[in-house]
């Protein structure tokens, strides 16, 4: 009787322990039949010869207007259709050495965009099971010559798959991009980024006058939208970090809060303070050289974490629509260590 007792209290307990550890953003979502439209937009460009260029640019247009002025104005930025030295600047890109030679990169690591499309229609059914009055947007591909990886449009995605060539793409160093922005140029960060692009124009541009607090549990949001829509992914990944770097920040979590509160950096307003723990970097300026940039994020992040886990009855959409962060952090009882 006495074993029996002893191991019911045993089942009783691991269930209890499993539950407070499960994800509670690992849902099952199979009845959600949600498959964006990808547009390879770089291969219908660059398959024009110089000699036709006018007349099946025109088509292309016509073919993809939403994407079409988006993509010379503010990716390769030649200006609009309508210029008069448009088709000889878009001639120009395309027909550039450097810019062949990245086409062919890109469709060596791009030819087969199955893992890809893979995780970004997995992202969406997630996307729609959360916020099923939006629309599931277009996603166009495309090669930018190194500028921005992510665009957004209403119910269009850009992505610039030449920003996503590997760490070790000699280009990358070429041009002079730091070793710590070039570790995020791998293919496995395109649908992060496409779906944290998603999640800016959707909720929002934070104040510039806010305090550093406001950045962090904006930014912070907005991780935790990634973490709803790639719930099995490493925290490595949805940040950005190396391993050790996210080492790193778990290891010094405490230390972290209490410089900041120590030295009264938590409602800082002035630009340089919050752009010391915001901003991409090598390291977190005021923190040890061995700390990653943005440890600000990294600290919105799990303040936000520990709130949602407080308040299972707050929805991700509920979440996204807050805007006093002061509240989400009284709320959150955070305080680690």
């Amino acid at each position: 009787m006495k074993y029996r007792i002893l191991i019911l209290c045993i089942l009783f307990l691991t269930v209890i322990f499993v539950s407070c550890k499960k994800n509670r953003l690992d849902i099952n979502v199979p009845d959600l039949k949600v498959t964006p439209e990808i547009v390879r937009f770089e291969e219908k460009l660059f398959s024009i010869t110089p000699g036709e260029l006018k007349t099946n640019v025109v088509k292309l247009r016509e073919t993809y207007p939403e994407f079409f002025d988006l993509y010379t104005n503010e990716m390769i930025r030649i200006g609009n259709y309508d210029d008069s030295l448009f088709f000889g600047e878009l001639n120009r890109f395309v027909t550039d050495t450097m810019i062949q030679n990245v086409k062919k990169l890109v469709e060596k690591e791009f030819s087969d965009f199955s893992k890809s499309e893979k995780d970004l229609k997995k992202a969406f059914r997630y996307y729609k099971y959360y916020f099923p009055e939006k629309p599931v947007p277009k996603i166009y591909t495309c090669i930018s010559g190194f500028n921005q990886s992510i665009v957004i449009a209403e119910n269009l995605v850009g992505i610039s798959l030449d920003k996503y060539l590997g760490s070790d793409c000699p280009y990358y160093e070429m041009l002079g991009m730091a070793k710590y922005l070039r570790q995020k140029m791998e293919i496995n960060r395109l649908p992060v980024d496409a779906m944290y692009g998603l999640a800016t124009a959707d909720f929002g541009k934070i104040n510039n006058e806010s305090n550093l607090l406001s950045f962090m549990i904006y930014e912070g949001k907005l991780l935790y939208f990634i973490d709803a829509m790639f719930p099995k992914m490493n925290d490595t990944l949805k940040i950005g970090y190396t391993a050790q770097q996210l080492g790193w920040c778990k290891k010094n979590e405490a230390q972290m809060w209490m410089n900041l509160i120590e030295n009264k950096r938590l409602y800082a307003t002035g630009r340089m303070d919050i752009k010391r723990m915001i901003d991409e970097s090598p390291y977190t300026n005021g923190f040890p050289v061995e700390s990653p940039g943005r440890t600000g994020i990294w600290l919105g992040w799990q303040i936000v974490r520990k709130y949602m886990t407080k308040h299972p009855e707050v929805t991700l959409p509920e979440l996204m629509k807050m805007d006093d962060s002061q509240k989400i952090l009284n709320d959150s009882k955070y305080y680690p260590g």
